[in-house]
């Protein structure tokens, strides 16, 4: 599940209950908490959805990993982007999971509001991407539409898992009013793509501003 959960400054009951009904093994969240306090309020978030905070926050600026007990997480560690004057810093969080006899790898990103630093960000996501042995997936908040130029450097050589299951023109932003898919879930060729569903209820609209992705995926063994 990769969901935006706009700060927290949303419906927190119904943030929980759209997590819950859902009950995914691996979460990963963009603007989670990430300043004062950061530890104790991710710690609060993922009792809320009877997870456990896996890694992320502070260092990754607001990226973090949620997990079931089903997920065993062996490492995890973070990246931060170049700062651009006048902008918000931002970043990813790695975690490296295993499922059974399965080994795979979670990366939560949340690019700029800027279309050039989007791109920048997303090259040296790619960068450390290509450092990596294990099957991997990457989701998060790219700030804009397929076809920009973040979007494309993040997708190349990846499965987009809204066109893997014919879902690419559901879109995943505002709630409000609902123009622009700018969330998105990129997996490993290696990876299957078993289903791809966005969550569209009362509930998820009261939540946050971003509707949660939600896929199934099948792991190499």
């Amino acid at each position: 599940m990769s969901y935006n959960i706009h700060s927290s400054r949303d419906d927190l009951r119904a943030l929980g209950a759209v997590v819950r009904a859902e009950e995914p093994d691996l979460l990963l969240v963009q603007e989670a908490p990430r300043r004062f306090r950061w530890r104790g309020k991710n710690a609060s978030l993922a009792r809320r959805w009877g997870m456990l905070h896996a890694g992320g926050g502070l260092w990754a600026l607001g990226n973090s990993a949620f997990t079931t007990l089903r997920v065993g997480v062996r490492e995890t560690w973070d990246v931060q982007f170049p700062l651009t004057p006048g902008r918000h810093m931002r970043g990813a969080v790695f975690v490296r999971c295993t499922v059974g006899r399965s080994r795979f790898i979670a990366v939560g990103t949340h690019l700029s509001l800027d279309a050039t630093e989007r791109v920048s960000q997303a090259q040296l996501l790619k960068e450390h991407l290509a450092g990596l042995d294990e099957p991997y997936v990457v989701a998060g908040d790219l700030n804009e539409e397929p076809g920009g130029g973040g979007w494309r450097t993040l997708a190349d050589g990846l499965v987009d898992a809204a066109d893997a299951k014919e879902c690419g023109d559901i879109f995943t932003y505002s709630c409000a009013s609902p123009r622009r898919r700018i969330d998105g879930v990129f997996v490993d060729p290696r990876i299957d793509v078993l289903d791809y569903r966005l969550i569209d209820s009362d509930l998820a609209k009261a939540a946050s501003d971003h509707f949660p992705l939600v896929v199934d995926l099948a792991l190499p063994e």
